[in-house]
């Protein structure tokens, strides 16, 4: 009785352990999924903030708020394009390690950027501009050269699938019509000439059926012989006949 209760206390904790697990894992995922909807939207109304100030403001602070759009655009696309291509091709892990990398110093200027945009000193926004300008042409440069690379090499390998698919196909297409061959291959008989007016009209003259037998064959002849007749027996014996 002990041991039966037990192991109902056993299973019991079991139970509890794992609704406890599962819960965690639910709220985990809830969590995670809160997180990167509120990072998107904070994404999307940055970036939509960034625009129009570029539009809006004129000088260094809307120079300013275009370098960080353009940082942000080039190496928001060249993240996406590695993570999603890693997941097929192992060989863009090393790609995208050194997009890690390039990613360190693209957030530093960003944020250098966004430190700027508050700055009221516009002679040394103006003095800084060359700079910052460069240092984002080359972060953006080197991160579409990753996100092209990848591109390219994803295409190059989807040429060469459908190429081998379609050499496949032809030959798959070929055998599935190998009786066209065969029947091409086989020439048709031919039709029988037409007899000539030779032939015709020696066919005319010629003798009948019962004319054309064959001189070695016997005449047969017109009447069977009587046989030997068969004997009754309500007959009479024939009578030898007399010699007188």
């Amino acid at each position: 009785m002990e041991a039966v209760v037990a192991v109902v206390v056993l299973l019991f904790a079991l139970l509890l352990a794992g609704a406890a697990y599962a819960t965690v894992k639910a709220v985990g995922a809830a969590k995670r999924g809160v997180d990167r909807t509120l990072t998107q939207a904070r994404r999307t109304v940055e970036d939509h903030t960034l625009r129009a100030k570029s539009f809006a403001q004129p000088g260094p602070a809307g120079e300013i708020a275009q370098l960080r759009l353009s940082l942000r655009t080039s190496m928001r696309a060249t993240q996406d394009a590695l993570h999603a291509g890693v997941a097929e091709d192992e060989s863009l892990k090393e790609s995208l390690g050194l997009f890690q990398r390039l990613s360190a110093h693209g957030h530093e200027l960003d944020a250098e950027l966004r430190r700027l945009e508050s700055e009221p000193d516009r002679a040394a926004l103006v003095e800084r501009l060359p700079a910052l300008r460069e240092r984002t042409e080359r972060i953006t440069r080197s991160a579409d050269s990753l996100r092209w690379a990848a591109r390219d090499r994803a295409r190059r390998f989807a040429d060469d699938d459908l190429d081998s698919l379609s050499t496949q196909i032809d030959l798959e297409a070929g055998a599935l019509r190998h009786w066209t061959t065969t029947d091409s291959a086989t020439p048709p008989p031919s039709w029988p000439e037409a007899p000539s007016a030779d032939t015709a009209s020696a066919g005319q003259t010629s003798p009948g059926p019962a004319q054309r037998r064959p001189a070695e064959e016997p005449a047969r002849q017109a009447i069977t012989p009587p046989g030997q007749r068969p004997a009754y027996p309500w007959q009479k014996k024939p009578r030898p006949e007399s010699t007188t």
